[in-house]
């Protein structure tokens, strides 16, 4: 029903900025929308989430302040805005987005479809 792509990964040096950006098909009217990343030898942790409305947001405390997730509703395009990243940013990035109302939602159980990834590496 849905599908995700993303794009806009690469290298930069810390304290840089990159925008990453999840193209969506299909249905996703209604749907809650999420960032998630994963390091080598990691879990897949949350990084940003916007609930099925595109009001509410919620982010990890290691990226509160310094990302932003946003949508572009009527292109059907998720943005993560990342500004002043840190090393310890570095992670392939996950789009995802819920078959259900309500969110944001926070645990990678809670979406039901997810993008390929994007890699992300920022050097010091």
């Amino acid at each position: 029903q849905v599908q995700l792509v993303e794009s806009g990964g690469g290298l930069v040096q810390a304290g840089g900025s990159l925008r990453l950006s999840c193209a969506a098909s299909g249905r996703t009217f209604r749907f809650a929308m999420g960032w998630f990343r994963q390091a080598p030898g990691k879990e897949r942790n949350f990084v940003a989430a916007l609930d099925f409305n595109g009001q509410s947001t919620g982010y990890a405390d290691s990226v509160k302040g310094r990302f932003t997730i946003s949508g572009d509703n009527a292109k059907n395009i998720l943005y993560l805005q990342m500004n002043n990243l840190k090393p310890e940013d570095t992670a392939v990035y996950y789009c995802a987005a819920a078959s259900r109302v309500g969110g944001p939602y926070f645990r990678p159980m809670e979406y039901d479809y997810w993008g390929q990834g994007t890699q992300v590496t920022v050097s010091s």
